[in-house]
């Protein structure tokens, strides 16, 4: 079962384990200590990075269900 979806705060996300900020840096968002992630959500973090936000969430809820 999916964790993440696209409406999530991407604080939210990163606040879920301790190797979230890696699966971030690997897809070219590098969300720690930007003070946009206490508002934005994951969809408007990828498209504002021009990320792909499907492979994204799929990375991270691999990992998720790794814990």
């Amino acid at each position: 079962m999916s964790k993440i979806n696209e409406s999530m705060l991407v604080s939210e996300i990163m606040d879920m384990g301790p190797d979230v900020t890696e699966i971030f840096l690997r897809n070219g968002l590098n969300c720690l200590g930007c003070p946009g992630a206490a508002t934005e959500k994951l969809c408007e973090a990828a498209e504002g990075h021009g990320v792909n936000l499907e492979a994204l969430m799929a990375d991270l809820n691999d990992y998720l269900d790794k814990l």
